[in-house]
């Protein structure tokens, strides 16, 4: 009886630990990632709704940053936040970064290049943590047109190409956010940040990529 007490004692903290060993995703990005404008936020931004689609097994937590840009020459960029800190901090076995919509305004637009050289930078800088994460880049999703100077014309023909370029030069997986969302427009009521129903469609886009890519 005190032998099978122990096996089951055994057996309950294994089960713990492997619940604790959770794979752990890092949500690096801007307000679309934060949830700006979404009411109850905390369960309905696409890291909270993308946690649930991925179940126990994956711990998702939220570093997205308000007005958030990739490159350091602007106005906010997401690498002097404390936000930036905590995810690398986190020592993540994923990390998904979608910076580009602020990036876009007119006043943080430096250039293509710089963008590139940064974004490839931030890319390395996750790689480099002991943890040695997975890292994936995220297509920026429409502004419908546009809204907070943020301007569909630079994301298509500015930032969504410069982004490709990334992913090729780093060797890093896209996730293509944009094309799932150009039919959405209803779900963006400030035509720039999706609402709950839209932060869904974006978390389901995430958790069948992550899917597909552990299948493999």
């Amino acid at each position: 009886m005190e032998g099978m007490r122990k096996g089951i004692l055994l057996t309950l903290l294994a089960g713990m630990i492997v619940a604790q060993a959770g794979t752990k995703v890092a949500c690096v990005g801007d307000s679309i990632t934060f949830g700006a404008t979404i009411k109850n936020r905390s369960k309905m931004s696409y890291p909270a709704q993308l946690q649930r689609e991925l179940g126990d097994e994956y711990e998702v937590r939220n570093f997205g940053v308000n007005g958030a840009t990739m490159q350091k020459a602007t106005n906010r960029p997401y690498w002097k936040q404390r936000s930036y800190q905590k995810a690398l901090a986190y020592a993540p076995d994923i990390v998904i970064i979608k910076l580009g919509s602020n990036d876009s305004k007119p006043e943080n637009w430096v250039s293509a290049d710089l963008y590139i050289t940064d974004y490839l930078e931030m890319i390395e800088s996750f790689r480099q943590l002991p943890s040695r994460p997975v890292v994936y880049i995220c297509l920026p999703i429409p502004a419908f047109p546009s809204n907070f100077t943020i301007t569909n014309k630079a994301i298509t023909e500015e930032v969504i190409p410069a982004v490709k370029v990334v992913a090729e030069r780093s060797e890093t997986k896209l996730i293509d956010l944009n094309t799932p969302m150009l039919e959405m427009g209803h779900l963006v009521p400030d035509r720039v940040h999706p609402n709950g129903e839209g932060a869904g469609v974006i978390a389901r886009v995430v958790a069948e990529f992550l899917r597909a890519e552990s299948a493999e």
